[in-house]
Order: structure tokens, then C-alpha cells, then sequence
């Protein structure tokens, strides 16, 4: 059963056609939208300041989800696919993106529409990332465009998967 804690008056509030595993954690002020999936030992921790999470969202084992005191949110849009073990922290990112394995987002960062974040890379405080780009390395840098139809359908097809994975699970409950 999934650890849901109340924190300084906050209590997480996730919709009812979210799958969370087992022993995910989601902590404090947290809300997580429609249609999302929160994956074993993923840790959404909003005990000292806030994390919104969209509609389709599948934030994947092993991540995560932090802010700093009084200083930062961490905001994911819809459509976003966070890989294995990745951590972001006080940061934005944007609708239909997706967070490589083991990548780093930390605070202020904005990873904008339909960008992509390379596996095991580490976006610094600040950085903006285009919308529809491929940003790669520690720090993560600017690789390239990608054509926003290609982006939008392999990032689509992740999503679409996670909900299949999803299914699978709550059809065991």
C-alpha cells in the first residue's frame, strides 16, 4: 500500500484514476491530476513546498520529486514521462516533455513543450529549455531540434504505454 502522509496541514490529493504503486510515497502538498501513474519506490515529497502533477503523467521507479523551502515548486505538466531514477527539484517542466533515466532537473529550470531530456543528464538551476529539443550531458546542453511531430508521437507512445503498464496493475487490486 502506497505511504500517503499529511504534512503541516497538507494532505496529498491525487484523482481516483491514478495508479500509485505499492510503495510509492507522496508526501505533504502534492496534487497529482487524471489518468497518472506513480511507480515503486518513486517519492513525491511536498513537505516544504508545492508539487503539481498533470493529467498522463507516469513518473517512473526510483524518482524523485522535491522542492526547496520557501523557494521553489516542482510543476509537471500533462503528457510527461519521467524515466527511471530521475530526480527534479523546484523545477517546470512543460506539457508533453520527457525526463530521460537518472536525469537531474533542479531548481528554476523550465524544460519547455515536447523537449526531451537525454538519460544521466543534469540540467543546472536556471537553465531554459526550448520547447521541442534535445538537451544531453552534465551540464545538460543543447543537442538539437527535433521535428515536433516525432517528439510529440515518441513521447506519446511512452505515455500511452505507462497507462497500459497502469492497467495491468489495477487490474490486480
Amino acid at each position: 500500500m502506497p505511504l500517503i502522509k499529511s504534512v503541516r496541514g497538507f494532505t496529498p490529493r491525487i484523482d481516483e484514476s491514478t495508479y500509485l504503486a505499492d510503495n510509492a510515497t507522496i508526501i505533504g502538498d502534492v496534487v497529482i491530476g487524471r489518468d497518472c501513474s506513480i511507480w515503486f519506490n518513486a517519492v513525491l515529497r511536498g513537505d516544504v513546498n508545492s508539487i503539481r502533477i498533470g493529467d498522463r503523467v507516469n513518473v517512473q521507479d526510483g524518482t524523485v520529486i522535491h522542492t526547496l523551502y520557501q523557494k521553489s515548486v516542482s510543476i509537471i505538466g500533462n503528457d510527461v514521462s519521467v524515466g527511471h531514477n530521475a530526480v527534479i527539484h523546484g523545477a517546470e517542466v512543460k506539457d508533453g516533455a520527457l525526463i530521460g533515466m537518472g536525469a537531474i532537473v533542479l531548481d528554476h529550470a523550465v524544460v519547455g513543450e515536447g523537449a526531451i531530456i537525454a538519460a544521466g543528464s543534469v540540467v543546472l538551476s536556471g537553465t531554459q529549455v526550448e520547447p521541442g529539443s534535445i538537451y544531453a550531458g552534465v551540464p545538460a546542453r543543447f543537442v538539437k531540434k527535433v521535428d515536433p511531430e516525432q517528439s510529440k508521437e515518441m513521447n506519446q507512445k511512452i505515455a500511452n504505454n505507462y497507462l497500459m503498464y497502469a492497467s495491468w496493475f489495477k487490474e490486480q487490486e
